[in-house]
């Protein structure tokens, strides 16, 4: 009985990802309080939700365990990870750190939305500063993301034409996620008052 319920507490405790991860709307009636977390990234950094939620479809589809697939040895056996992406945002631990380190979060967690959502803007407030990229410009944000600032001022990206399709890819998501949140974003904010 002790055993079953130990399970059952700490099933609950994991997050699951959406169901319907095409559109922005779905994701925040049905994960309550991540509007918020993503409000308050937007509004920290500058970076718009439909941004931040395009970036965390491309790196997890949202899934909060996410990590990179283990190389093969011998094409057989499982080896080490490709890297040290994790959760959300697939940052990195050197990232990561950096990120605790400069935004002052230092209890942040990569499997949390909310931290992950910070962080997303605030690594694009980083390319913004660091590389010139306009907030509103998720192509370059993208590739700015993948191959770190200094990678995207050296232009790493230049022969690399699957990530430059990726970025497009983000790009149009992005702008997808902001045709929804149109729709829905003044529902949202009034789901948040409640009048007694």
């Amino acid at each position: 009985m002790i055993i079953v319920l130990a399970v059952v507490l700490l099933s609950g405790c994991v997050t699951s990802p959406p169901r319907q991860i095409h559109n922005v709307c779905d994701i925040f009636d049905e994960k309550d309080g991540w509007y918020e977390d993503a409000k308050d990234a937007q509004e920290k950094w500058g970076v718009s939700i439909p941004v931040i939620m395009a970036f965390m479809y491309q790196e997890s589809r949202f899934q909060p365990k996410a990590k990179p697939p283990r190389s093969r040895i011998l094409w057989i056996f499982p080896g080490p990870r490709l890297s040290s992406a994790y959760g959300f945002s697939q940052a990195k631990d050197d990232t990561w750190d950096w990120y605790k380190s400069e935004a002052g979060s230092w209890g942040a967690d990569r499997d949390d939305f909310g931290d992950a959502a910070d962080f997303v803007g605030w690594y694009n407030n980083m390319s913004h500063r660091r590389c010139n990229i306009a907030l509103n410009d998720t192509y370059h944000l993208y590739l700015a993301y993948h191959e770190g600032q200094g990678g995207f001022n050296r232009r790493t990206f230049r022969n690399k034409g699957w990530l430059k399709k990726v970025a497009k890819k983000v790009s149009s998501r992005a702008a997808v996620y902001q045709r929804q949140l149109a729709g829905c974003q003044k529902r949202l904010e009034s789901d948040g008052w409640w009048f007694f």
